[in-house]
């Protein structure tokens, strides 16, 4: 490693350490940053697309996920009362053949797991939270709130959506909460009767919506999302327990279907969606921006931590094609060639209306990150809200 930049990530999520990852099997010299005292298999799902499948395939972990997670036929579209299929995505063999690689939904923590197993050995840090970031021109000093002090010659923020790095190059600013909460649960589906599931289904009404699917390849656990509409939240708090009488009240009258979800849950919790307006820099100096940090987004088109992994790919794309001596440069065409697709898929997200109708998804599932085209860094970005 001996002459190479020393890169500091700063967030060991998905985003972050699929960056990690990324960049020692590029020859990198990276070390990743955790605030957390260690990780436990939080109750979450995610859906993993083609787009990260193939991200997966350079980690070296696509035939493990593969193993691990659940591949369901379609996306199904349901009506809130009826229960009347409104759309029907084709997942299962036809992602596999149409994009070249699965369509797959799994606990995050297992995925999780799997990417930090990936991580060489000794580079990632536990009980790191970033006190201040200092860019001292010819190197970044990084303070943590446990005394210690480290030095980086490039520093990545996936420090999520109250990142550091992020109010470091912009000044610090709230993310918008955006008027609906997320209602989180997995639980054996055992628990559930009366009622016969996809594997994977999103329920619609006007004003709100319930995602369920499976997370495991034994079909032995099932997790929903929620989006409702709730005015106010305490923004010092990052989620709150609630209840099995809270989603009965939020989803009264709703189809069967739905009303035994609930009654199987075990616990519940429940999340504020929050949003940030499109950034104006994602780097300045030796700093640089990815996922969360920079874009974060409502979680409706289950594409929040794809973006994430698609930048780290990208960032990792552009440090290898451009190199790391002008990581200006390198951080301008990065920018270049993620802002207009995150702010696309942040707009979307927020809009909520993916695949609620029979659309074809191909722009977003079938986007291969290490194919598409590099532009220029002169190009602007497209605004969200064009």
């Amino acid at each position: 490693m001996q002459g190479k930049p020393r890169i500091a990530i700063i967030g060991a999520g998905l985003g972050g350490t699929a960056a990690a990852a990324l960049m020692q099997r590029a020859g990198l010299q990276v070390r990743l940053y955790e605030q957390a005292p260690a990780f436990s298999r939080l109750g979450a799902g995610i859906h993993v697309g083609p787009n990260v499948m193939k991200i997966m395939r350079r980690i070296g972990i696509e035939d493990a996920l593969n193993d691990m997670g659940c591949h369901p036929d379609y996306w199904y579209s349901r009506d809130w009362d009826s229960g009347e299929v409104v759309a029907q995505i084709p997942l299962g063999d036809y992602a596999l053949k149409h994009y070249g690689a699965s369509y797959l939904t799994v606990h995050r923590g297992d995925f999780h797991k799997l990417l930090t197993d990936s991580v060489a050995p000794g580079t990632l840090f536990f009980n790191k939270k970033l006190e201040s970031v200092t860019d001292q021109g010819d190197v970044v000093q990084l303070r943590f709130t446990d005394g210690t002090v480290d030095e980086a010659d490039i520093v990545i923020g996936a420090d999520g959506v109250n990142s550091r790095i992020r109010e470091t190059l912009l000044g610090a600013e709230p993310p918008k909460y955006t008027g609906y909460v997320a209602h989180r649960a997995v639980f054996p589906i055992s628990r559930v009767k009366g009622f016969t599931h996809d594997r994977c289904t999103k329920w619609w009404s006007d004003d709100r919506h319930m995602m369920v699917y499976f997370d495991t390849s034994k079909l032995d656990e099932i997790y929903y999302v929620t989006g409702v509409p709730e005015p106010e939240w305490d923004m010092s708090k990052s989620w709150v327990p609630s209840s099995i009488e809270e989603m009965r009240a939020a989803f009264d009258g709703w189809h069967q279907g739905v009303q035994s979800l609930i009654e199987g849950t075990v616990e519940v919790t429940k999340w504020p969606l929050l949003e940030r307006d499109p950034l104006p820099v994602w780097s300045r100096g030796r700093l640089v921006l990815l996922g969360d940090a920079c874009h974060p987004m409502k979680p409706h088109m289950a594409q929040g931590a794809a973006m994430a992994i698609e930048d780290a790919a990208m960032l990792t794309r552009c440090f290898t094609e451009a190199g790391t001596d002008d990581f200006a440069a390198t951080f301008a065409l990065y920018e270049a060639n993620r802002a207009e697709r995150a702010s696309k898929v942040q707009l979307v997200s927020h809009n909520n209306t993916w695949l609620r109708t029979n659309e074809n998804p191909d722009w977003c599932f079938g986007y291969d990150v290490y194919n598409v085209p590099l532009v220029s860094a002169g190009r602007p970005p497209l605004s969200a809200a064009a």
